[in-house]
């Protein structure tokens, strides 16, 4: 029997429908790129045009979403992310980014604009989390509104216990460091560091998790606890650049190996992504900078400082440094 041969119109709209598929798919991964190298504004132009066509790809949504929350456009992140989940209502991801996006605008609204955002938040965080218990970023968001938010919009810690003891039997490095950030919430430092490095001896494969923990180390000036964090992230993924990032902190405030952590630093400025997820430029400089002003160089602290601040006028560490070094 012989099989119909299709007829040029449906040849005809089935290209264009694989042409249309490849050019979104070529359009997101060059998005992608541009992404991972700060080129937030750039993954706007490449994506604006498809997603005014309304494109039935999510994931196009998410990734202007992802953009707009680094250019700090709270509206034009929302309106992504809404789209994401209108196209799939049943994506734990998509639902984990409109929360954050809620949360985003909350924390710069008004008090009366500020509650019912804060509501959204937690909803799209516990719709998340509902339809896929190992997303364990939107786990970790839930547990730090209700450690964080007070009971009027529906915090409490009361509400973070349950999900902290299900990440403990599902990941205990997820588990010690959910309860970290509340006991941190709480002003507890002693009790979070206790936790942190229980959470980097239980082998985590998170590295955002184990980056927060280097953060949260780095700001308290423990060296050496900011060096296991570096040895947690180069056990996930020994080619990070932010291995080399923390490592070079880590002996800086140790005041060791000066100029390995120089060196260290340089290269990390060759090319880390340039998104929130890893360490500024101007946060590189600026290690440099403490660095030299460690081994008394300090027209050499000075360049650093006044590079970081070149780079992100706003960094306050190096205005802060600037100031102590006086006039020049």
């Amino acid at each position: 029997m012989e099989i119909p041969r299709p007829g040029p119109i449906i040849l005809f709209l089935a290209i264009l429908w694989v042409s249309s598929a490849s050019a979104q798919d070529g359009g997101l991964a060059a998005a992608k790129t541009a992404f991972d190298r700060g080129e937030f504004n750039k993954v706007v132009s490449i994506l604006g045009p498809e997603a005014s066509k309304n494109s039935n790809n999510g994931d196009i949504y998410l990734l202007l979403t992802k953009a707009y929350l680094e250019l700090n456009q709270d509206d034009a992140a929302i309106k992504s992310a809404e789209k994401a989940v209108s196209l799939n209502p049943k994506n734990s991801e998509y639902h984990d980014w409109l929360g954050q996006a809620y949360g985003e605008k909350a924390s710069h609204a008004s008090m009366f604009s500020a509650y019912p955002l804060a509501r959204k938040t937690q909803k799209e965080f516990e719709t998340a989390v509902s339809l896929d218990e190992h997303n364990f970023p939107a786990t970790q968001n839930l547990i730090e509104y209700d450690c964080t938010a007070p009971s009027i919009v529906g915090g409490g810690e009361d509400k973070a216990k349950p999900y902290i003891e299900r990440l403990m039997s599902m990941d205990q490095s997820q588990g010690h460091y959910a309860q970290g950030n509340c006991l941190l919430q709480k002003k507890d430092n002693t009790g979070a560091t206790t936790e942190y490095l229980k959470a980097l001896e239980s082998k985590p494969i998170s590295m955002d998790l184990v980056n927060d923990i280097a953060i949260y180390f780095m700001n308290q000036g423990d060296g050496d606890h900011v060096l296991a964090a570096a040895s947690a992230l180069e056990a996930i993924v020994p080619v990070d650049p932010r291995v080399k990032f923390y490592q070079a902190v880590g002996w800086i405030l140790k005041n060791e190996k000066p100029k390995d952590a120089e060196s260290a630093l340089r290269d990390y400025l060759q090319g880390p992504p340039h998104n929130s997820d890893y360490p500024s430029p101007a946060a590189a400089h600026f290690w440099i900078g403490k660095s030299y002003q460690g081994q008394k160089n300090t027209r050499g602290a000075r360049t650093e400082y006044e590079t970081a601040l070149k780079l992100d006028p706003k960094y306050k560490n190096a205005q802060d440094a600037l100031k102590k070094l006086g006039g020049s």
